[in-house]
C-alpha cells in the first residue's frame, strides 16, 4: 500500500506553492518597476540633452549678438571721428551715440600722445571715473592703443574693475580705435564698455525668465551677470568663447528647468502609461463613486433639514419665476391663504389669493416688479384674501432669486400676516387716545379753581349791574315804576348797565366754551393750521393761570409764517402743557436777577440744520420761562413716563408731548434760558406747496405784543 504523507508535509507544500506564486508576482512587479525606472531615466537623459542643445544654441546666438553689436558700435565710432574734436558737432554726435548705445559708458578723443582732446559720458548714470579718476586706467588704455597702432585696427583691453560712488562697481573694457590719415595715426577714439551693460543691452532682450547670462574668467569667477533665474530646480550650463581683438572673454549661460517629463514619446512608455492610467482611473472611479454616495446622503440630509426648517417657519415663503408663475410655497403660506400647494403651483396673475377688487392694481404692481424694479428693502404692505373670502393685511418682503451661477431666475417673497400687529396697534392707538383724554381732563381738573376765580369776576359784575338795573326800573324812589315818566339820564344808565351785563356774560361764555372745546375736540386727521390760530385757541386758558401766578405772557410770531400740517387738538395740548409747566416753574420768589415773571412763547422758521435734508419746511415753537431751571439729575429722566417732580403730577405730560411731536416727524427738546430759566423747543412741518396766505391773518391780539 502507498505510504501515508504526513499532514505537516502537505501544509509545507501548500506554503511552498503559495510562496512561489507570490514570488512570481514580486519578481514581475520588480521587473515592471525596473522597466519604468529605466524609461524614466532614459527620458530624463533625452530631455536633458534636448535642453542642453537648445541652451548651447542660445549661447552661440548670444555671442553672435554681442559680436554684431560691438561691430556696429565700431562703425558708429568711425563715423564719429569725421567731426572736429573742438566742434559742437562732435559733442552732439557723441552724446547721441551714448544715448542710443547704453552699453557705452564714455567716449574720448585723444591725440597720438594719448592726451584727451574731447570726451562725453553716458547720460544714464554718473561718470564712471568720478571716484578714482581716469589716470588709474591709463595703463590699460596705453596697452590697447599700442596694440591698435601696431595692427592698425580696433583693439579691446583686458577687463578691469572700477569702483563707483554708490558703493558698487562695474567691470570695464576699453576699446581703442586708431584714426588714420594718409597711412599715419592722427589720434585715437577710446570707448569704455560696461560688461553688465553689454549683457543687458546686447543679449538681455533675448533671454527667457529661466535664463541668466554672464562673463566669466577661466577659473569660473564671474565678471558680470544679467538675468534673474529661478532657483531650486535643475541647472543647465553652456559656455562660449567671445574672441575679440586683443581680449578673449568666456560667455556663460545658465538655464533653470524643472524635472523632465516622466516618459518620452515612445510606444513602450505609452503602453505602460495607459496601463497605469487604467488602473488609476479604476481606483479613482471607485473612490469617486463612494464620494458621490456620501455627497448624495449629505445632500439628502441637507434637503430634509431645509424642508423641515421651512415647514416650521411661521413666515410664508413664495417663489416666482421671471414670468410671474409661482414655483414654490411653504406650508405657512398655504395655511395663510387657505390653498394647497397644488392649487398655487404654476399660477400667474391673477393669483387666487388676490382680492377681486384689487386684482388690476396687483397686476400692474407685478408687471413693474417683473420688469426689474427693486422693491423697498423694508417691504410693502398689501391685502390678501383667504380661500373663504376673508381679507387680511400682510407685509411682503421681496428679493431677487439668484442661482449658483449668479443669474436671476425669479423672485423670492417673505409674507408676514400682520393682522395681530394691526389689532395691537389699534389697541395702542385707542389707549393713547384715552390717555390723552385723561390728561386733558386732568388738566381741566387742575384748572377748576382757576375757572372759579375767573368766572367770579364776570358773575359778580353781572350781579352788580343787574341790581342797579332793577333799582333803575323800580326798586328805588326814582325808579321807572315810581316815576312813569323817567328822565333820559336814567334810561341811559340802564342801557349802559345792560350792555355791561351782556359783555360780562359773553366773557364767561368764552371761558366755558374754550374749556369745553379743549376737552371734547379730537380731530382725526391733520390739517393746515396757522400758528396764530393754535395760540388763539389756548390763550384764554393760559391767561387764567397767568393772572393767578402774576405772570406776564408775551407772544412773538414772525411775520408771514406758513401754516403747519398737524393734528390741531394734539398740538394745542402740547402748547398748553408746556405753557402751564413754565408758569408753575416760576411759582416762587422772584430772584433779584429777574425783574418779573415772564412767559415768552415764540414761533420762528426752523434752522437750516433741521430742514435741509427734509422735503418740507419746518417751524420752530419755543416756550421760555425765567424759573430756577432743570437740575442735571432731573434732566436725564424728564421725559420718562410717570416721572414727575410735582406733588400731584402724573408724570405723563412731557412724555405725551414728545410722542405727539415725534408722530408729526418733529423733535422736542429743552435747553437753559439766559440768564435764567428753561426753553422748550419743538418743530412742526409746514404745508409744502400749499398757498397758506389766507391762514396768515391772525387776530390782532396775537401779534408781537405783551399780553
Amino acid at each position: 500500500m502507498a505510504p501515508t504523507v504526513p499532514s505537516w508535509w502537505r501544509r509545507l507544500g501548500s506554503l511552498n506553492r503559495l510562496w512561489h506564486r507570490w514570488s512570481l508576482w514580486v519578481w514581475l512587479m520588480l521587473l515592471v518597476v525596473s522597466v519604468l525606472v529605466t524609461l524614466v531615466w532614459l527620458a530624463g537623459r533625452y530631455e536633458a540633452s534636448q535642453v542642453q542643445s537648445r541652451l548651447e544654441a542660445d549661447a552661440a546666438e548670444a555671442v553672435n549678438d554681442i559680436r554684431t553689436g560691438l561691430a556696429r558700435n565700431v562703425q558708429s565710432l568711425q563715423a564719429l571721428s569725421a567731426n572736429e574734436p573742438d566742434s559742437a558737432g562732435w559733442a552732439k554726435a557723441a552724446a547721441e551715440l551714448l544715448r542710443e548705445r547704453r552699453e557705452l559708458m564714455r567716449i574720448e578723443l585723444r591725440n597720438p600722445a594719448l592726451a584727451v582732446l574731447a570726451q562725453a559720458d553716458t547720460p544714464y548714470r554718473a561718470p564712471v571715473f568720478e571716484l578714482l579718476g581716469r589716470e588709474n586706467a591709463q595703463t590699460d588704455v596705453g596697452l590697447a592703443c599700442a596694440t591698435a597702432r601696431r595692427f592698425s585696427g580696433p583693439i579691446y583691453s583686458t577687463s578691469f574693475f572700477l569702483p563707483q560712488t554708490d558703493g558698487l562697481g562695474l567691470e570695464m573694457v576699453e576699446l581703442c580705435l586708431p584714426l588714420m590719415v594718409s597711412g599715419r595715426v592722427s589720434g585715437y577714439l577710446v570707448a569704455t564698455y560696461s560688461l553688465p551693460g553689454v549683457l543687458a543691452d546686447l543679449v538681455g532682450r533675448q533671454l527667457t525668465r529661466s535664463q541668466e547670462v554672464s562673463f566669466v574668467e577661466a577659473d569660473g569667477t564671474r565678471l558680470a551677470l544679467h538675468g534673474t533665474a529661478r532657483r531650486g530646480t535643475r541647472v543647465f550650463t553652456a559656455q562660449q568663447l567671445l574672441d575679440l581683438p586683443g581680449n578673449t572673454l568666456v560667455l556663460r549661460m545658465d538655464s533653470w528647468h524643472g524635472a523632465p517629463d516622466v516618459f518620452p514619446n515612445i510606444m513602450t512608455a505609452l503602453v505602460t502609461l495607459m496601463s497605469i492610467a487604467l488602473v488609476s482611473v479604476t481606483i479613482l472611479l471607485v473612490k469617486d463613486t463612494r464620494r458621490r454616495l456620501r455627497v448624495e446622503r449629505d445632500l439628502a440630509d441637507a434637503l430634509a433639514f431645509r424642508k423641515a426648517m421651512e415647514d416650521s417657519l411661521l413666515t410664508g415663503l413664495r417663489a416666482r419665476d421671471l414670468e410671474g408663475r409661482i414655483t414654490y410655497v411653504n406650508p405657512a403660506f398655504c395655511q395663510m391663504v387657505g390653498f394647497a400647494p397644488e392649487e398655487l403651483w404654476g399660477r400667474s396673475a391673477p393669483a387666487p389669493y388676490w382680492p377681486p377688487e384689487l386684482a388690476d392694481e396687483y397686476r400692474q404692481r407685478q408687471t413693474i416688479r417683473l420688469a426689474g424694479n427693486m422693491p423697498p428693502r423694508e417691504g410693502f404692505e398689501s391685502v390678501f384674501m383667504h380661500k373663504d373670502g376673508s381679507r387680511f393685511p400682510v407685509l411682503v418682503i421681496e428679493a431677487p432669486l439668484i442661482n449658483a451661477h449668479g443669474t436671476q431666475t425669479g423672485w423670492m417673497s417673505a409674507v408676514l400676516d400682520i393682522s395681530e400687529q394691526r389689532r395691537v396697534e389699534e389697541l395702542s392707538r385707542t389707549s393713547q387716545d384715552r390717555l390723552q383724554a385723561t390728561a386733558r381732563l386732568a388738566t381741566v381738573g387742575e384748572m377748576a379753581s382757576l375757572l372759579s376765580h375767573e368766572l367770579n369776576q364776570p358773575l359778580a359784575a353781572i350781579s352788580s349791574y343787574a341790581t342797579g338795573s332793577l333799582n333803575l326800573l323800580g326798586g328805588g324812589p326814582h325808579g321807572a315804576q315810581g316815576h312813569p315818566q323817567a328822565d333820559a339820564e336814567d334810561l341811559k344808565d340802564l342801557r349802559v348797565a345792560m350792555q355791561r351785563i351782556a359783555e360780562q356774560a359773553e366773557r364767561a361764555g368764552r371761558v366755558i366754551k374754550s374749556v369745553h372745546g379743549f376737552v371734547r375736540r379730537r380731530a382725526q386727521a391733520r390739517e393746515a393750521v396757522a400758528p396764530a390760530a393754535l395760540f388763539d385757541a389756548i390763550m384764554p386758558l393760559v391767561h387764567l393761570q397767568a393772572r393767578k401766578l402774576a405772570v406776564r405772557v408775551q407772544l412773538d410770531l414772525s411775520p408771514n409764517l406758513p401754516a403747519v400740517l398737524c393734528d390741531r387738538t394734539m398740538v394745542e395740548q402740547v402748547l398748553l402743557n408746556l405753557a402751564r409747566n413754565a408758569m408753575q416753574a416760576m411759582d416762587g420768589p422772584v430772584p433779584p436777577a429777574v425783574r418779573e415773571r415772564l412767559l415768552l412763547m415764540r414761533v420762528r422758521p426752523a434752522g437750516a440744520n433741521l430742514g435741509a435734508s427734509r422735503p418740507l419746511g419746518w417751524l420752530e415753537f419755543s416756550v421760555a420761562d425765567v424759573g430756577p431751571g432743570i437740575q442735571p439729575d432731573v434732566a436725564d429722566r424728564l421725559f420718562t413716563p410717570f416721572f414727575t417732580t410735582k406733588v400731584e403730577g402724573m408724570g405723563l405730560g412731557l412724555n405725551l408731548c414728545r410722542t405727539v411731536i415725534e408722530q408729526h416727524g418733529g423733535f422736542l427738546g429743552f435747553e437753559d434760558n439766559q440768564p435764567q430759566g428753561t426753553v422748550f423747543r419743538f418743530t412742526l412741518p409746514t404745508c409744502s406747496g400749499q398757498d397758506a396766505s389766507t391762514l396768515h391773518d391772525a387776530p390782532a391780539a396775537l401779534g408781537s405784543a405783551n399780553l
